[in-house]
């Protein structure tokens, strides 16, 4: 199934323009939401704003917006005011410069959208697309939106491009602020840590490997609840014998004790099982946020 258009823009790097249109790089279908609801019905549940000072509930047309510019002290916006402050949409990926691709770290990326040509777009789109390629170059500017400014970063992924959405340098924090003791690393545990890594090392990434097992027990679950099934708790497991010795974890690892990649399905509490064990009952009337 082709993938649906988020928007058009056009790409522009020196006197070259390319017509684009954007695309979501996953799926929001993915993650699964919960609703708030009255317990006494069933009805779904409405926000509402309450005044901190005096309790009030507060309807739209008595909210305005303001800045907190010192704690508690606020300064007040006008609709008109705010809509001015807005960055206005230009529809342009303004491209300044192309830079090494691995010069670009990865904690700056925030999120991705494919591109895709536009109507006449073609040929300009496929001559960048293979320009990056053959410079090992990614093409870094700004792109307008939804009233901000974002940094971008344009890179070739197979016959196409990918435009990745990154962080502002003073929206990074550093590695240093992140305390970590000096701690001496000794010969013979880095040989036994560099085997253990070595005994599961994979020559690709294959995230088809890989499945959201919460997320299939979650639905399986709510399929139950559906069908007018209890939900129960999976009995708890015991925990492992702790092995405080680092050497001697290393080598319970390599051989193939709580090995790396080992992954063990949860067991599952149905029909007379779920009686013999320890289940506690799960309330599911309510709903998380």
């Amino acid at each position: 199934m082709s993938a649906h258009p988020l928007g058009s823009a056009t790409l522009s790097f020196g006197l070259v323009s390319v017509p684009i249109k954007m695309f979501s790089t996953g799926e929001s279908s993915a993650a699964i939401s919960f609703n708030w609801l009255h317990k006494k019905d069933g009805a779904r549940l409405k926000q509402q704003y309450v005044c901190s000072k005096d309790g009030d509930k507060i309807e739209k047309d008595e909210m305005v917006k303001g800045y907190e510019f010192t704690k508690g002290q606020y300064v007040i916006f006008t609709p008109e005011e705010l809509k001015a402050l807005d960055e206005k949409s230009t529809n342009t990926v303004e491209i300044t410069e192309f830079v090494p691709a691995d010069q670009v770290d990865r904690k700056y990326v925030e999120k991705s959208y494919f591109l895709g040509p536009d109507k006449g777009g073609d040929r300009a789109y496929r001559l960048l697309a293979e320009a990056l390629k053959q410079t090992g170059r990614v093409a870094v500017g700004q792109y307008a939106a939804r009233g901000k400014q974002y940094l971008i970063a344009v890179r070739p992924e197979a016959s196409g491009l990918v435009m990745e959405q990154l962080r502002y340098a003073n929206e990074i924090r550093s590695i240093a602020d992140v305390p970590i003791p000096k701690v001496e690393v000794k010969k013979p545990e880095l040989q036994l840590a560099v085997q253990l890594v070595e005994q599961a090392a994979s020559e690709a990434f294959q995230p088809d490997k890989y499945e959201d097992n919460v997320r299939k027990r979650v639905l399986e679950q709510i399929q139950r609840k559906v069908e007018g099934k209890e939900i129960t708790e999976e009995p708890t497991e015991a925990p492992k014998t702790q092995i405080i010795d680092l050497m001697e974890a290393l080598k319970a690892s390599l051989k193939g004790k709580g090995a790396v990649g080992e992954r063990k399905p949860a067991k599952r509490v149905e029909g007379k099982e779920a009686k013999a064990a320890p289940a506690a009952k799960r309330k599911v009337g309510g709903a998380r946020g």
